[in-house]
């Protein structure tokens, strides 16, 4: 594909990225523990008996004393124009979908987003090797593929709440969701605009998330979300830098962008 627009530098140095992407790493290295032993748990607390919605947010650092969930590095759904289709919070869940409990239906969604984010940047990535993106330092490359890789736990982690319904793992990328990301990259032409089309993906993921903190019943999706959540608004945050923008555009998180119910995939 040739892509022939001006080519924008982004707005921070290759420093300053490649210090903020060992930071998001390391802070993924410290929460993914948590999730995965949260994952073996669960085995032998299957109903989540002693769980407490409230003490395990409370641990995770994300409520305050009024029980309000706050945005750990920066707001969602705020500051960028998302090139997502704006789709009604209700709608028919597939038929497939139907007969599978909220939790499970809220990990296949998420799963499903995950798989899109890792599909982006990896396109994202292949573009940037290329040279269709002008003159990509080092440190953009650094940045995508430790979100990519953080992305494919996170796909991993839902998918875990996803078989543990009796249902296949998520291994596509949201059907819903996918054209308008397809025909938004197919524009882009610079590393900004990367970011951009990236920034819409990763606030439409940290808004479900947020949402799911809200809908879920059981100490799999909750805790789940409530672990991965914080660590796609550090992604907000790093790409609003790249773009220029404060990158807390909002003092709490919303869930203005959050996918829908009728985008839950397909489930077997």
């Amino acid at each position: 594909m040739k892509r022939t627009a001006p080519k924008r530098a982004m707005a921070l140095s290759e420093r300053e990225l490649d210090s903020m992407t060992s930071d998001l790493e390391g802070a993924h290295r410290e929460t993914l523990p948590i999730l995965s032993g949260t994952i073996a748990g669960w085995g032998s607390d299957p109903d989540g008996v002693g769980f407490s919605r409230r003490s395990f947010l409370a641990r995770a650092g994300i409520v305050t004393a009024g029980g309000v969930v706050l945005a750990s590095v920066a707001g969602v759904g705020g500051a960028s124009a998302s090139v997502l289709p704006k789709l009604a919070r209700t709608g028919t869940v597939r038929e497939s979908a139907k007969a599978a409990s909220l939790d499970v239906k809220v990990a296949a969604l998420a799963a499903s987003l995950e798989n899109l984010a890792v599909a982006t940047y990896s396109a994202g990535l292949k573009a940037a090797t290329a040279g269709e993106l002008g003159t990509v330092p080092p440190a953009v490359a650094k940045f995508v593929t430790t979100a990519m890789g953080q992305h494919t736990d996170h796909a991993a982690a839902w998918n875990a709440i996803v078989v543990s319904g009796g249902y296949k793992k998520i291994t596509a990328a949201n059907a819903v969701l996918a054209p308008s990301i397809d025909q938004a990259f197919a524009k882009v032409t610079d590393i900004p605009g990367l970011a951009e089309l990236a920034l819409s993906l990763e606030e439409a993921a940290a808004a479900t998330y947020l949402e799911a903190l809200g809908v879920a019943t059981g100490p799999m999706a909750i805790e789940t979300a409530a672990s991965i959540q914080p660590v796609e608004m550090q992604h907000v945050a790093i790409l609003n830098f790249v773009l220029g923008k404060y990158p807390v555009p909002a003092p709490f998180s919303t869930t203005t962008s959050a996918a829908p119910l009728s985008a839950v995939p397909a489930l077997s």
